[in-house]
């Protein structure tokens, strides 16, 4: 998993907890991770209870019941990982305060931090809680939701997509696909779209020129240039590349519906965090499989 090298401290895989139909989803993919990894799991819950004492009813007189359902969401939460793996060191946190800021701060002291989609009506699945895009958007570390099919959470397709994008960034992005890649022991998949540009300024090209095949051209020196700069770190891992015409959110959905894992990179442009794009939202709300957001400096998970 992506970015800098873990050495001897063991950051753990982290899940947000909030009780949502697709949470258990969260916690069985942090699980497979932080059990691939050999790295702890750490669930935490955070939510403002706080702002409602004197409001809602207390249990035994100085437990607030909001307090004590989190807690027993964390505790189900915990039971469950260890069913999925009996010696998996799990810790747990509760924390009085709006789940953004408690999860974030986490995240300066995780490996990866896992959430889960949050659907709506008649449309479960296809849209993000707004509490998960903004960690998406705004983490140190990588960030996993786990949504998409049951297969494809499985990992049934034996396929990690990455998406080589515009940004240097990508690198950071395609290390920790690799990483993925080689911990799964599957192909890696580096996807590149481009599209033809049309100036409408300018005479038409001449009868031998093929502006599409400089499109092209310039996608594929785009891709080398990116996965130059990991590929040789990872021989082991079985890379596909695939330049496809077309438009970067469609061609990464179309992958996405046979890959166990969708990877993209995202901008840190100063204080203000992450910038998702529109690719990186289309991706986090509609993918049929898990997506992983990856920072330029995001961290690493080893899984030798």
């Amino acid at each position: 998993m992506g970015g800098e090298a873990v050495g001897a401290m063991e950051l753990p895989v982290v899940v947000g907890v909030d009780g949502s139909e697709g949470n258990p989803q969260a916690v069985d993919w942090a699980v497979a991770a932080a059990e691939r990894a050999g790295l702890p799991l750490r669930l935490v819950h955070a939510s403002l209870w706080e702002h409602y004492e004197g409001v809602r009813p207390r249990l035994g007189g100085d437990r607030p019941l909001e307090q004590v359902c989190a807690e027993n969401l964390v505790s189900t939460a915990e039971d469950r990982a260890h069913r999925l793996a009996a010696d998996m060191r799990v810790s747990t946190e509760v924390w009085p305060e709006d789940p953004v800021t408690a999860l974030l701060r986490e995240g300066h002291e995780a490996s990866l931090l896992v959430l889960g989609p949050r659907g709506h009506g008649s449309i479960v699945g296809l849209l993000l809680g707004s509490a998960s895009l903004a960690v998406a958007a705004r983490a140190h570390c990588p960030v996993v939701v786990a949504r998409g099919a049951e297969p494809n959470r499985r990992a049934t397709y034996r396929r990690v997509v990455v998406g080589v994008g515009d940004s240097a960034g990508s690198a950071a992005a395609a290390r920790f696909a690799f990483r993925e890649a080689r911990s799964r022991g599957c192909e890696l998949v580096a996807v590149r779209a481009w599209h033809r540009t049309v100036h409408l300024s300018k005479p038409s090209a001449s009868a031998g020129a093929d502006p599409a095949g400089d499109g092209r051209q310039r996608a594929d020196a785009w891709v080398d240039r990116v996965l130059g700069a990991v590929r040789e770190e990872y021989p082991e891992v079985a890379l596909r590349r695939k330049v496809v015409r077309g438009t970067a959110h469609r061609t990464l959905l179309d992958e996405a519906a046979t890959a166990d894992l969708l990877v993209v990179g995202a901008r840190r442009r100063g204080a203000v965090g992450l910038q998702l794009g529109r690719v990186n939202h289309a991706v986090l709300r509609r993918a049929s499989c898990p997506v992983a957001i990856v920072p330029e400096q995001g961290r690493v998970i080893r899984a030798e």
